[in-house]
């Protein structure tokens, strides 16, 4: 710094635009904090217009409580503010509480702003134009408030030159106001981009429908009905924060986490903290390139939480992260647990798409009557779908070509007594077909007794230890240094988990005992991947704090693989185990363990229905 320069104070242009560089990155940050400012308001509907992707254009319109002309005057000054009433920055309950949005927004753009309080005779409207004030004037307009920016960024070209095309901006605006919307349900929300609606969202109503029910359904109406249909509901409370909201079961995933919304006291936040307790809480029924869809609203006391850490307010601080973090996944745990061997319907829903028509492809069906065979009679005609077709072909194959095995005297055990229904046969030593009351059940054999060697396996460890069974005579395995390193130093808590290891010479390990509920095993196999798993997680994680991953690559060597044939009591009793074992509806990587087919859609297949 040169020694002839001194310090001055700069303009309050400037400080204002300052400013809005670290609040309005984008035209999706004004809207944020002026839909913020009409939900603080009470406003109980909120309109929403761009045009060009806000570059040009925003209007935001709400019914809320409105404001006087002295009001509006102080609404537009820095740090004015009336949602501070103590000035205690630890007791925060609105979303908004700086005062600086408006200022902000007015400073770089050509800003007005028209209120009327509920029962004034007028409204008055103000001008700003980059940041140049003009007194307020009376103007027409209901109760409520209109907030209108034009140009935004023409008084800071630079950051012009960073925003993307209309449509993306228009993209992050609605991503914005969905997030909004979520949390306030009997709130209406509705957004146009160049005359076309993108959000049209009624609000609930509170008298027709419980807080749980409204929400479900803005749920549903913004992340799809197929969220609301598989979803388990979240309640959970501990030392005075509580957890609602609603949780995908893991075969409703998807392949990033984009669909996960967290919410801190109605505040949309982007956390590290509770995005990585949903991940902690899933890590047992996914794979790592897949995630869950969620929606957790967590209601903290002020005081054990600090909203002011990011000047978008979109992270949070919390006084115990170790609460927060025990609580969502001990609460997502239990949900996932009570729905049981539930999977989501989404699975039946792609196995019957693999039969429905595809454009390309088409075999006429025999018109009825004629020989009797192959008909539907009465005349019925159409065409059969690809799936169909293709695996009608596999059947008109000799008959020594295919492997199954049906059962040879049906059972006569009541198939509505079990929700699995009851086996009736085996294809390719693969897969279980059972009959239930309403229609039929595939199960993958591998993937269900995976997830049900993996519960037995939680379930000992947590109780007294697993069971091991020794080997008569002890593999060695050439596993190399850093493998062997990794395994020997874990030896003790591996134990626990009733693998016994010893190192044996150099990169090498031998073991002597494996977990017995495991019976035959490919250890060879077994430790490489265990190995491969120590190095993913990293040296400085503690291996029970990773049991979840650790038995279920055990699990996933369990002795009953595809390929192998079963009884038709075996079969049964794999089923049964799946109704009483919780998460059996998916595999330890979140794929599912059976498809359900229902009657109804087998008939429509077969032109019955």
């Amino acid at each position: 710094m040169s020694a002839t320069r001194t310090l001055r104070r700069l303009p309050s242009t400037l400080v204002n635009r300052i400013a809005a560089g670290e609040v309005v990155e984008r035209p999706a940050s004004a809207v944020k904090e002026l839909v913020e400012n009409a939900l603080d308001a009470g406003a109980r509907r909120i309109a929403v217009t761009l045009k060009e992707g806000g570059r040009t254009f925003i209007s935001v319109v709400d019914d809320g409580v409105g404001m006087s002309p002295d009001e509006l005057r102080l609404a537009v000054e820095r740090h004015c503010t009336s949602k501070l009433p103590d000035d205690d920055l630890t007791d925060i309950r609105t979303l908004g509480f700086r005062g600086e949005a408006l200022p902000s927004i007015a400073s770089v753009s050509r800003f007005t702003i028209t209120s009327r309080p509920a029962g004034a005779d007028t409204a008055w409207s103000l001008e700003i134009d980059g940041g140049a004030k003009a007194e307020p004037k009376p103007a027409a307009h209901p109760p409520g408030t209109r907030v209108e920016v034009r140009e935004l960024f023409f008084a800071t070209p630079a950051r012009l030159k960073f925003l993307k095309e209309p449509r993306t901006e228009s993209g992050h605006v609605a991503d914005a106001m969905r997030r909004l919307a979520m949390a306030h349900p009997t709130v209406a929300f509705r957004l146009e981009s160049e005359e076309r609606a993108l959000i049209d969202l009624a609000a609930a109503n509170p008298s027709l429908l419980s807080g749980d029910a409204a929400r479900l359904e803005r749920l549903a109406a913004i992340m799809g009905r197929e969220f609301a249909d598989n979803a388990v509901a979240i309640d959970a409370n501990r030392e005075g924060f509580r957890l609602t909201g609603f949780a995908g079961l893991p075969t409703l995933n998807r392949p990033t986490g984009q669909h996960q919304y967290l919410f801190v006291n109605g505040r949309p936040v982007r956390d590290k903290l509770l995005a990585g307790a949903v991940r902690g809480a899933y890590q047992d029924f996914l794979a790592r390139d897949r995630h869950p869809m969620v929606a957790l609203f967590l209601e903290a006391p002020p005081e054990m939480v600090d909203v002011n850490v990011h000047p978008a307010k979109t992270e949070v601080r919390f006084r115990d992260a170790g609460i927060v973090r025990g609580m969502i996944v001990g609460a997502l745990r239990t949900a996932l647990s009570a729905a049981g061997h539930r999977a989501s319907t989404t699975v039946s829903d792609a196995a019957l798409g693999a039969f429905r028509p595809h454009t390309g492809f088409a075999t006429p069906l025999p018109m009825g009557g004629g020989n009797g065979r192959g008909g539907f009679g009465g005349g019925y005609s159409s065409s059969v779908p690809r799936g169909l077709a293709e695996t009608a072909m596999q059947f008109m194959a000799p008959l020594d070509g295919l492997s199954a095995r049906v059962e040879a005297e049906p059972a006569t055990i009541a198939t509505g007594n079990y929700p699995l229904g009851v086996a009736r046969a085996q294809l390719h030593e693969t897969y279980i077909v059972a009959q239930t009351d309403q229609g039929v059940v595939i199960v993958d054999q591998h993937a269900a007794h995976e997830r049900l060697v993996h519960e037995r396996l939680k379930t000992q460890l947590e109780a007294e230890g697993v069971k091991r069974q020794a080997l008569l005579l002890p593999e060695v395995i050439e596993i190399g240094e850093d493998g062997a390193r990794r395994l020997t130093q874990r030896a003790a808590e591996l134990a626990d988990m009733g693998l016994v290891l010893e190192p044996f010479g150099l990169g090498a390990v031998v073991v002597r005992e494996t977990p017995a509920v495991l019976g035959e095993v490919d250890i060879q196999g077994l430790v490489r991947d265990l190995a491969d798993e120590l190095a993913e997680m990293g040296d400085h994680l503690s291996l029970k704090e990773k049991v979840e991953e650790v038995c279920g690559t055990l699990a996933c060597h369990t002795s009953v693989r595809a390929g192998r044939r079963l009884t038709v009591e075996e079969m049964n009793a794999l089923l049964r185990q799946m109704e009483a074992t919780p998460h059996s509806g998916q595999c330890n990587h979140g794929r599912p363990t059976y498809v359900e087919l229902k009657l109804a859609d087998i008939e429509r297949l077969f032109g019955r229905r």
